[in-house]
């Protein structure tokens, strides 16, 4: 990013303009659907939806951080964050459209796709009132919902194109410069979690606030969400795009994603940063019990993510209960699979002391750690946090999010004096849209 970027009234007014559209949720499965064959067409037709839908997405965050409360939004972090965001969305709407021949466009535009049957997606179950933004009165009539109307997602994404055999060339060409351009937007966008971390640091400094209020937590709430759904779909056009055909790939999307294997690098990987963060030859066991051939449609990175944070944080807790002293004498931690009839139910048990009744709303609040200081070193980028056992508060509500973006869910229990219960649902089913704020 320039630094010198800013922006402009008639930028502001693109983005009020964009801000006034509601937001398009899709689940996997229509995901799915829609990536099996990747041909140059279908891709093209990816086009229009990614930069018509991108930009409204963007344009609502832009909104919202520069109307955050209580100061928040004159925090320096912040006001980068918001320039990232109406950088990328500006990029968006200049990028120029493709001149195609008239059969092509006939196709591409959906003149033939009426027998084309696509599943509807389904609400969310996680969506509750932290993912309800404030509506605005946009639009004529008195519809309680006043935002702008658009053509459903099924119509606008999905195209038949079994009948043509040849594109032209400038259609692959089109469709390379538009992939580069969503690389260069999720490249700016790595250190946003980290960066907006640091703003609320810069805020709680001012403030000299020990805690964050109900309002922000809801907003952080919306505001990741909203990030891992932008990531989502551009990480899934990239991959249709740049990545070569795998039986069980579709994009970023695993088909038949093996949970076994997936928890069980889960938890080799925080059992190494255990051991070279207390320097520790053998860190605590963990025993996985686990169908090994269970699999179902997921992102494996979105699991892997859940499972490696909650298990670095077992793996502390337990350390730090019985001391690095006491190497082999650790009490196991469990890691429990089980397939129901809509979920798959991930429970991971540990007897590291567990937690204090009156903490445990505290646990789901950003910025909130156990670890002795908390501080974000000056150019710290990382896309999300993976910092050696420390927390910087962001695990488990950042975990949460992860969960619930399909329609799951994370649960903790907790019995003060002997351990913790973390339940991770994922929603087998795969037809739960994104929760969109």
């Amino acid at each position: 990013m320039s630094a010198g970027f800013r922006i402009t009234p008639a930028l502001w007014d693109k983005i009020h303009h964009f801000a006034s559209f509601p937001q398009t949720g899709v689940s996997l499965q229509q995901m799915v659907l829609f990536g099996q064959n990747p041909s140059q067409g279908t891709l093209l037709k990816a086009n229009p939806f990614l930069a018509e839908e991108l930009p409204v997405r963007l344009a609502h965050r832009v909104e919202e951080l520069d109307k955050l409360p209580h100061n928040l939004r004159d925090m320096p972090s912040i006001k980068k964050v918001k320039n990232w965001y109406a950088q990328s969305f500006e990029e968006l709407i200049h990028f120029p459209p493709i001149q195609l021949p008239s059969n092509i466009r006939q196709v591409l535009v959906g003149q033939k796709n009426h027998e084309i049957t696509f599943p509807e997606s389904k609400p969310n179950p996680s969506l509750g009132d932290a993912f309800t933004a404030p509506q605005r009165n946009v639009g004529n009539g008195n519809g309680f919902n006043k935002l702008k109307l658009r053509v459903p997602m099924e119509r606008r994404y999905y195209a038949n194109t079994h009948g043509i055999t040849h594109w032209p060339p400038e259609l692959q060409d089109y469709n390379k410069r538009f992939t580069k351009l969503l690389e260069h937007i999720k490249s700016r966008h790595d250190p946003t979690v980290t960066t907006v971390a640091q703003g609320v640091l810069e805020w709680k400094r001012s403030q000299n606030a020990r805690h964050i209020g109900l309002d922000m937590q809801a907003w952080l709430d919306r505001f990741y969400m909203s990030r891992i759904g932008i990531r989502f779909l551009i990480g899934q056009y990239v991959a249709l795009n740049t990545q070569q055909a795998h039986e069980d790939y579709v994009g970023i999307i695993c088909t038949k994603a093996n949970v076994h294997d997936i928890v069980q690098e889960a938890i080799e990987n925080a059992r190494f940063v255990c051991e070279e963060h207390y320097a520790m030859f053998k860190g605590p066991p963990v025993q996985l019990i686990c169908p090994p051939s269970l699999t179902f449609a997921y992102v494996p990175g979105h699991l892997s993510h859940i499972c490696f944070e909650l298990l670095k944080n077992s793996l502390r807790a337990v350390v730090e209960r019985y001391g690095v002293d006491h190497e082999d004498h650790f009490p196991p931690i469990k890691v429990i699979v089980v397939e129901g009839k809509e979920d798959i139910t991930i429970k991971i048990s540990d007897e590291g002391g567990g937690i204090a009744r009156s903490a445990i709303p505290l646990i789901w609040t950003y910025m909130y750690t156990t670890m002795e200081q908390q501080s974000l070193e000056e150019n710290f980028v990382s896309s999300d946090f993976k910092a050696p056992m420390a927390g910087f508060g962001y695990g488990l509500p950042l975990s949460r999010l992860y969960a619930r973006y399909f329609g799951g869910d994370l649960r903790l229990i907790s019995m003060d004096g002997f351990g913790t219960d973390v339940y991770i649902h994922l929603n087998r089913l795969s037809s739960s849209r994104e929760p969109l704020p």
